[in-house]
């Protein structure tokens, strides 16, 4: 989105089923480049730990605006509609999946 990688940390996962809600705390955007990266960042530097590919595949952007976007994604293990809510003054947002 908007030529790079939007991010968001999601602690207990993206939900996989409607009704439940998640924090997602957006992080910062990623280059397009970093796609394909699996790896280890070493302790001390941003964002440190192992990082892995757990699902991969496309989304639709049904609807966007500065606190709400809506999608649709189409993964491997992932698939369904979602729709993420900005919080005011910060930078969390509250993650659901939508009934389809």
């Amino acid at each position: 989105m908007d030529g790079v990688l939007k991010s968001w940390a999601v602690p207990k996962g993206l939900p996989t089923e409607p009704g439940i809600k998640r924090l997602a705390v957006q992080v910062d955007d990623h280059p397009l480049s970093y796609i394909d990266f699996e790896g280890m960042i070493p302790e001390g530097m941003y964002g440190a730990g192992k990082v892995e590919i757990w699902d991969k595949g496309t989304y639709t952007l049904r609807y966007r605006s500065t606190d709400k976007i809506e999608f649709t994604l189409h993964g491997k293990k992932l698939k369904g509609n979602y729709l993420i809510i900005k919080f005011k003054g910060n930078n969390n947002w509250l993650l659901f999946k939508k009934k389809s």
